[in-house]
């Protein structure tokens, strides 16, 4: 059963690295690969990013023989502290939702509160979980310099 209830997610991860380099293994297609969007048994097959206000992002990755597609465009780029982007995965939905990412100076690196809206009701605990593990591959991809 399908519903058209939507929620908004927050998603928060400490980072030993500067909010300048975590703000930059956002848009840099050299290492955003490696972990935005990408399992541990996936092929990344397509990484486009055009890391401007209204530029857009296309990343797909392939699993299990089967292409998925993340799409988006930037709306604000506001280095190294905010950054905000819509975002589709047209494979599983038609929906448009909402990503805003904010990092914060810490002592030992700096923290980011990533809050996803539009998230349709049945896809929000596997979103969560999502966001959790793509945020974990940025700190071990953040960490191999």
């Amino acid at each position: 059963m399908s519903t058209t209830e939507t929620r908004v997610l927050r998603v928060s991860r400490s980072f030993d690295a500067s909010p300048d380099r975590v703000f930059d293994a956002w848009l840099d297609p050299a290492t955003t690969g490696k972990w935005l969007f990408a399992t541990p048994t996936g092929e990344m097959v397509r990484l486009e990013i055009d890391a401007r206000p209204g530029g857009s992002f296309v990343i797909v990755e392939r699993r299990d023989g089967e292409d998925v597609e993340h799409q988006g465009e930037y709306v604000e780029l506001d280095r190294p502290q905010h950054l905000v982007f819509t975002f589709a995965v047209p494979k599983y939905s038609p929906l448009i939702t909402r990503v805003e990412l904010d990092l914060v100076p810490a002592a030992s690196g700096c923290d980011l509160t990533l809050t996803h809206e539009g998230v349709l009701e049945e896809w929000a605990a596997s979103t969560e979980e999502g966001w959790r593990s793509i945020l974990d591959g940025l700190a071990a991809s953040l960490a191999v310099r």
